[in-house]
């Protein structure tokens, strides 16, 4: 049972009714935390895309009499709040059942609503600039002033990759000075995987002290000149210390279960994206960086009791390859194709390869990490 505390009028007349949601289900359905706008954990039940959202509404009157109203109503609010757009909110999903015609309550009454097989093609998603959440929102509507009620719902969206997953191998380098081949096994990765990579030296002719890897999240807010880009660090892994020498193979072992990841979000609703970038730096004694950026997909795994549910019509819209217009669960020869690499470095070359050589691109030395960067192509959709 999940219960949601009163509170009082805006007028100051205090509130003469309190309303309590009870979803059905709810002693047994999983729930899941996400952060709230003041960056604190709430943790609310878990629903999935085309699961009914059903339940008991109770309305208590806190004193005896009647209350006059024009409506109780319930609604189901999928919406997305940018943060620097406070006045606008963006509905993507919005149903509607009437509980109550105008008219008296005269004692505490009790409704049942639901919404059978409710389309939620969104993950829930807490950001820097953006919050995309879904909510029952009970009204009362009166005269004055209407009571209304909230209650927070949290969704996830389940994928599924075939098997063929390539990995991501490149040869990069600074002409004459350095040479470096790096791969990693997979170019797209489920919420709980094991990111394996190794960084093979192939020509040293410059000083290299320390070398480390970050997971970069980018978030990307708005259109056109509104738009906002928000780089976050991750995790970021010491992987060499000291000098390397020709031949010599550095592994890569990063695991992502201890962090908090959404998965990779695609132009969702045309109002943001929410992409990963693993950042390899190397940094040589005069304390010059070089960077390479690469574009990870991540994706949150279905458990085996859901498998069904992936194949429902309603699969989220960004879980669709750009390139192909097929879902990036269905079944094809071959995985979606990945978009172009990030603007740090010239991408004259295919970044997910299997077997064929790459050509060496440049390394560049940039002043920062290239954890700052906004221009380029990694928040283009």
């Amino acid at each position: 049972m999940v219960r949601l505390p009163p509170t009082g009028s805006f007028f100051g007349f205090g509130q003469s009714a309190d309303i309590e949601i009870t979803l059905d289900g709810a002693e047994t359905r999983k729930t899941a935390d996400i952060k709230s706008e003041d960056g604190k954990k709430e943790r609310h039940l878990l629903y999935y895309d085309g699961e009914t959202v059903s339940g008991k509404i109770n309305i208590s009157l806190r004193k005896a009499g009647k209350l006059e109203h024009h409506g109780v109503k319930v609604e189901f609010i999928g919406q997305i709040e940018l943060y620097y757009d406070r006045g606008n909110h963006h509905e993507f999903t919005s149903l509607v059942k009437e509980l109550a015609r105008p008219g008296e309550l005269t004692h505490n009454t009790v409704y049942t609503f639901e919404f059978p097989n409710v389309e939620k093609p969104f993950e829930s998603y807490t950001g820097s600039n953006v919050r995309l959440r879904y909510f029952l929102k009970v009204t009362i509507v009166r005269r004055i002033s209407d009571i209304v009620k909230e209650l927070e719902l949290v969704v996830h969206t389940l994928s599924s990759y075939p098997d063929m997953n390539n990995p991501i191998k490149m040869e990069v380098g600074i002409e004459d000075c350095l040479h470096i081949e790096f791969e990693y096994n997979k170019s797209k990765y489920h919420l709980k995987d094991v990111i394996v990579g190794k960084i093979y030296f192939l020509l040293v002719r410059i000083k290299i002290k320390h070398m480390e890897i970050a997971i970069i999240k980018r978030e990307t807010t708005g259109s056109g000149p509104h738009t906002f880009t928000e780089n976050e660090t991750i995790a970021k892994y010491e992987i060499m210390d000291g000098a390397p020498v020709r031949g010599e193979s550095i592994p890569i072992r990063v695991f992502l279960a201890g962090y908090d990841l959404a998965p990779t979000m695609r132009d969702i609703n045309k109002k943001f994206s929410v992409r990963y970038y693993l950042n390899l730096v190397l940094m040589d004694e005069e304390d010059r960086r070089y960077f390479k950026q690469q574009e990870i997909t991540l994706w949150r795994k279905g458990e085996k009791s859901r498998k069904s549910q992936t194949a429902s019509p309603h699969m989220p819209s960004h879980l669709v390859s750009a390139e192909t217009g097929f879902p990036q669960g269905a079944a094809q020869n071959g995985p979606p194709s990945m978009p172009p690499d990030s603007g740090q470095l010239p991408t004259n070359s295919v970044t997910n390869i299997e077997d064929t050589p790459a050509p060496i691109e440049g390394m560049t030395r940039e002043e920062g990490d290239g954890e700052g960067e906004k221009e380029g192509g990694p928040e283009s959709d």
